[in-house]
């Protein structure tokens, strides 16, 4: 008897049609649909996986960083940093100095973006990597086992400072004012990871660490089978540092433990977590952990990372375990990693795949 792969249903089909729409996700919500398309439906053996984990109360630490002028505070700051980035690889923090009301009117000009007409929209869909300002829904769409429940706007700064020109006019200004704070909040988190390290706390920041952004604007409409999907799989990030920003609808969750951990939104705090190139750099003193979002009955939730990962100027450059952070007793635990290489890499494969990581252990 033939699989139902083979002759009922044609997943690339199914793909190709949801692709050209341009639509993405949302296309669906307005439509009304209330069954959720095969191409999301995550395989049985994950959703059994799913029934037998467990919640736990635990949250992630949520870190202040106000009166960080004061010695001895930052020298607080730093330990709970450093402890965070060892143990969890994800922290919050709050008192930043970011306005709240940056924060909202970036949320806002998310939701303004996707909520627009629909054919001011596809003008701006592509699934060209070299683009710097490109809408998409999956951008592993054809190679993931899964479509995620989730629409992206990306924003992709390696090279140069945003041309407001080429960025969308309904959520420019927010993103613009946004783009400036996160960078400067960028530089002062470099440099309490730096310090944690027990380097100078300019360290991070003179090898390139706090240059160069990639800002993503993840738009997730309410879901009516949330159980069955998810609006981003299990990945770690591949970059040096995510900031993130998301509004007030729960879905991230951090793995911890072997278990599944909410991470609650806290009005004015960013999330912010260690990626696999910090990682290899510190030689596995701070963590890159796997994390997820779900999807969601209600919505739009809105999330809104920010990858630092580099600057373009130092894609030729090899990046390797700091040298004073190893040791006869500790040594490099990574090859030499080459930013052009491992951007490529990431950009196409699929989340589903062999972590990027893995590839430079030695």
């Amino acid at each position: 008897m033939a699989s139902e792969t083979s002759v009922d249903y044609n997943r690339i089909k199914e793909l190709k049609e949801f692709d050209d729409t341009k639509a993405g996700v949302k296309g669906l919500f307005d439509a009304g649909i209330v069954s959720i398309p095969k191409m999301f439906i995550r395989p049985s053996e994950e959703l059994v996986d799913e029934l037998n984990s467990c919640q736990t109360k635990i949250e992630v630490p949520t870190i202040d960083l106000s009166n960080i002028q004061d010695d001895s505070r930052r020298k607080e700051i730093v330990d709970e940093i450093r402890i965070a980035s060892e143990e969890w690889g994800f922290f919050q923090v709050i008192n930043h100095g970011i306005p709240l009301s940056v924060l909202d009117e970036m949320i806002d000009g998310v939701r303004l973006f996707n909520e627009q007409d629909l054919e001011l929209k596809k003008e701006l869909y592509s699934r060209d990597s070299t683009k710097k300002v490109r809408f998409n829904s999956n951008f592993d769409l054809y190679a993931s086992q899964t479509a995620d429940w989730r629409d992206t706007l990306t924003l992709s700064f390696l090279d140069s400072d945003p041309d407001p020109n080429e960025m969308p006019a309904v959520c420019r200004k927010s993103t613009l004012e946004y783009i400036k704070y996160t960078r400067k909040l960028g530089e002062t988190l470099f440099e309490f990871l730096s310090e944690a390290l027990g380097l100078q706390a300019d360290h991070l920041g003179s090898i390139g660490c706090a240059k160069g952004c990639s800002m993503v604007s993840h738009y997730y409409p309410a879901c009516p089978q949330p159980e069955l999907t998810l609006g981003v799989r299990k990945h770690a990030d591949p970059g040096l540092l995510t900031v993130l920003l998301q509004n007030e609808i729960s879905g991230l969750q951090v793995l911890h433990g072997g278990q599944w951990f909410d991470v609650h939104p806290i009005r004015g705090a960013l999330v912010v977590n260690i990626g696999d190139l910090l990682q290899i750099i510190s030689n596995d003193k701070f963590k890159s952990v796997k994390h997820r979002a779900t999807a969601n009955l209600v919505g739009p939730r809105i999330s809104v990372p920010c990858f630092f990962s580099g600057h373009a100027s130092l894609l030729d450059k090899p990046f390797s375990p700091i040298k004073e952070l190893t040791s006869e007793a500790n040594p490099p635990r990574y090859k030499e990693v080459v930013l052009r290489e491992y951007i490529a890499r990431f950009i196409s494969s699929s989340l589903d795949k062999k972590p990027l990581i893995d590839y430079y252990k030695l």
